[in-house]
């Protein structure tokens, strides 16, 4: 019955998305004041809308309440055209996540961030620096990949942006002599050309507490995606769709959000992004992001 009620409850909020006047729909009470205040979302999110639909996308996330985004790509328009539609929404961009790192030249990755107005970019895992056939990456490659990243990150620097490493929950593997790659790369890497940005859902899928992580590697994270899964197998390190558990709604699948982000900001968190992982069940990517934002700024202080 209680998920029920939570089901129809976002149904409803959606709804109100089409015909709210104003740009907030969820408006805060003076009297509670929200863990996170400004959360944003990861436009992975509603990739399949933005695509379909740039400006009404962003326009009816603003409309959720959401007035800081992070891109992945910009959905097929020139990086001037999509600051432009971010604009009309009246929405931010402080980070954008680039798939080509290791294959584009760095300086049109910069000269698009510079335009879109972002200050982090943002990489994952590189699979170029893998020795073996397979997703498993050895300590050596884990080493090459920080070489590798905090060179980009030195040359982000001179171009005024900062580079941050965003995981996933095959890092968190064992490598050599019981260390873990995540680990060995965090380690690896300089603390001011490598900043971090914590995916929450991916870490706790593989077993590990994100709380643990800001008390051991403190002023590296300044962003986070906060996503939330059905209960699994855990650790589960595994990136083949058959065996990625079923991405839902905050608050309906495992993960206690409240202890994590309180880490987070007192650990210098500056970005907060929702992150919902296709496919959705039962309910619209849309509906989705506006169960997801109705969850986060019910959290309190």
């Amino acid at each position: 019955m209680k998920q029920l009620s939570r089901r129809t409850a976002i149904r409803g909020i959606a709804a109100a998305i089409a015909t709210a006047s104003g740009p907030h729909i969820f408006p805060q009470s003076v009297e509670v004041e929200a863990l996170v205040k400004n959360p944003g979302i990861q436009l992975y999110t509603v990739s399949k809308e933005l695509n379909a639909n740039v400006n009404g996308t962003l326009q009816a996330l603003r409309k959720i309440g959401y007035e800081e985004v992070e891109s992945a790509g910009f959905a097929g328009l020139s990086p001037d055209q999509f600051r432009n539609a971010l604009g009309n929404a009246g929405i931010k961009c402080n980070s954008a996540h680039f798939l080509d790192i290791g294959e584009a030249e760095p300086e049109d990755m910069f000269e698009q961030a510079n335009i879109v107005g972002v200050h982090y970019i943002v990489g994952s895992l590189l699979t170029k620096f893998n020795s073996k056939l397979g997703p498993d990456l050895s300590a050596d490659d884990y080493k090459r990949m920080a070489e590798f990243y905090c060179q980009l990150g030195f040359k982000a620097k001179k171009a005024g942006l900062q580079f941050a490493y965003h995981n996933h929950n095959s890092e968190f593997k064992e490598v050599d002599k019981g260390k873990i790659g995540y680990d060995l790369f965090v380690e690896e890497t300089d603390s001011e050309l490598v900043k971090l940005e914590l995916d929450c859902g991916w870490m706790m899928i593989a077993g590990k507490n994100p709380v643990d992580y800001f008390r051991r590697f403190p002023n590296r994270y300044r962003m986070i995606h906060i996503k939330d899964f059905v209960k699994t197998r855990i650790p589960n390190f595994s990136r083949k769709p058959e065996a990625i558990p079923q991405s839902v709604v905050l608050g309906t699948g495992f993960i206690q959000y409240e202890p994590i982000l309180k880490a987070a900001l007192k650990n210098g968190v500056e970005h907060f992004y929702v992150e919902q992982e296709p496919p959705f069940v039962g309910m619209t990517a849309m509906e989705a992001a506006a169960g997801d934002y109705e969850y986060l700024t019910s959290l309190s202080k």
